[in-house]
């Protein structure tokens, strides 16, 4: 049976900011030289916003640029920051530490980063954006070494009723350009880096995890446009990390802590340290007689200029964090995610105009830009924490206040975070405390709070290379790692007749890609699910 065939000037995978920011970016540009280009805008999610989560205190600029009428147009960015505290935990303790002025957040948004995207999208198919939710993207059309547009549809089942994307079903979406807009660990994205090469000179990538509650808080508690971003307790030197307590409308605050991926012990649960994070009194004494509303959890992408792959290639670019763009002691992608989308999207135009294969100048722009500026900035500031906390501080407080960002050398990230994962037998077991389902709750009443829609008799999309290595290495040497380091309870380990196997509850799954990025051999392939599933985010 031969697929249908849609044919666009640009075809843009992905409804995160970076996605959105390029299609609107592109239709303005056919606005302004009076042209047309025509834009398909693709996101699997059941709705433009559905999959997208993040902290969030965004930075306005990119908006500004952007849509520089947002605020009359009712766009959801409507509480600012009114004060903020960046603390050092311990235990029961809170210490205040200095808050760097460029680092500080006046003038920025505490935000539902998936509420904006959705406004995004409103305005994108208002000035002429076709915009299709419910459309995974799963395999890269690539013809005589160009991407020529993709194919979607449903994961298959190969010959031994494995999962796989080389299926023979779906719609062939074909484009002069394809911009890659996927977010942190994109599927495509990762094909596209390895089959053009694009990270042979760059570092390894870095990544970290963040989960997410949104909570109904007493009024009295409340105190609108408060921020505040924790580090110490209880990660201190387990992993590079922390916390953060934004309060925001409505009587409600958005909880959360990110845990780097690069962490070595296997025994360690980043779901669990952030049930122990919100025990800590500062925050307890806010969650305490409120009501947990929502819950989610999607990795980051850390490694900044160093990890940056090559971001354009015959017929395609990347954009947002499907590059990496997040500045991480700035705890801000959003406005980074806006502007490589801006940036792109003129080089992708110029592309089209000139019919030239590959929009060469989106490079050139992007590396002499604000954006890129200052990511090199703080370049180092991420790999200082590789040395431990107390020493990453003073790094980072000598970088920031003496060096300014203009050290005349560059640290780098030397190994995958999979490779960083330690023998068990150099580790002795985390023994956390069973929740208390007050301020505490375990994987199975969270997941339900990410209103997941996974149909259960689809094939698995979490596709094991060798079905054997969860118990001949995982087990055996790291202790079954993916049973903790999944924020979804995915994986479990079960009894056999002849011992154990994994079992894979991918109904669970809330597309975060930790299992991607951490599996200690690699043998774990994120590939997408039936369009449409996943988590239903509303206020992530």
């Amino acid at each position: 049976m031969q697929r249908d065939v849609m044919e666009y000037d640009v075809v843009v995978v992905g409804g995160g900011p970076s996605g959105l920011a390029t299609a609107i970016r592109l239709k303005q540009l056919c606005i302004e030289h009076d042209t047309d280009i025509s834009i398909a805008l693709l996101d699997k999610g059941s709705s433009v916003g559905a999959h997208i989560m993040s902290g969030c205190v965004i930075d306005p600029s990119g908006l500004n640029e952007l849509i520089p009428n947002w605020r009359e147009l009712d766009f959801p960015v409507a509480t600012p920051v009114s004060h903020e505290k960046l603390a050092f935990f311990t235990a029961k303790r809170s210490y205040s530490l200095p808050y760097p002025k460029h680092y500080a957040n006046t003038g920025n948004y505490i935000i539902s980063l998936s509420q904006l995207c959705t406004r995004l999208a409103e305005y994108a198919e208002n000035i002429g954006v076709e915009i299709y939710p419910g459309f995974a993207a799963i395999t890269p059309i690539i013809e005589d070494g160009k991407l020529c547009g993709v194919i979607t549809g449903d994961v298959g089942l190969d010959k031994n009723n494995t999962p796989t994307s080389n299926y023979q079903m779906g719609i062939e979406i074909r484009a002069k350009q394809v911009v890659i807009a996927e977010g942190c660990r994109g599927s495509l994205a990762k094909q596209l880096i390895k089959e053009f090469n694009l990270a042979d000179k760059s570092d390894p990538q870095t990544f970290g995890l963040g989960i997410k509650e949104v909570w109904q808080i007493d009024r009295v508690k409340h105190s609108s446009g408060y921020v505040l971003h924790a580090i110490g307790y209880p990660l201190y030197n387990q992993a590079y990390g922390g916390g953060f307590l934004y309060h925001f409308d409505d009587d409600k605050v958005a909880v959360g802590l990110v845990t780097a991926l690069d962490y070595k012990n296997p025994y360690l649960s980043p779901f669990e340290e952030f049930q122990k994070f919100k025990h800590h009194p500062e925050i307890a004494a806010v969650l305490k007689n409120g009501k947990r509303l929502e819950y989610g959890a999607r990795t980051v992408v850390e490694g900044g200029v160093q990890s940056l792959p090559r971001v354009n290639f015959p017929g395609g670019v990347l954009v947002g964090d499907s590059a990496g763009f997040l500045n991480v002691p700035k705890i801000k992608g959003v406005h980074n995610a806006i502007y490589s989308g801006m940036i792109a999207a003129l080089a992708v135009f110029e592309a089209i105009k000139a019919d030239h294969n590959e929009a060469t100048t989106y490079a050139i722009t992007l590396q002499s830009s604000k954006l890129y500026k200052g990511l090199h900035e703080i370049r180092n500031i991420r790999p200082a924490f590789n040395a431990g906390i107390y020493l990453g501080l003073l790094y980072a407080g000598i970088d920031t206040y003496i060096l300014k960002g203009k050290a005349p050398w560059t640290f780098h990230h030397k190994h995958k975070d999979n490779e960083r994962l330690l023998h068990k037998s150099k580790f002795k077991p985390i023994n956390y405390a069973k929740p208390d389902g007050v301020i505490s709750f375990d994987r199975a009443s969270s997941v339900h709070l990410a209103n997941i829609t996974h149909d259960e008799d689809q094939p698995c999309h979490l596709v094991l290379a060798d079905k054997r290595i969860p118990i001949s290495v995982n087990q055996v040497n790291y202790a079954a790692p993916e049973t903790r380091y999944c924020p979804a309870g995915v994986y479990e380990l079960i009894k056999t007749a002849n011992g154990q196997s994994l079992h894979i509850n991918s109904q669970n799954c809330v597309h975060c890609k930790a299992c991607d990025i951490k599996d200690p051999t690699g043998n774990i392939t994120w590939v997408p699910p039936e369009a449409g599933s996943g988590p239903q985010y509303s206020e992530m």
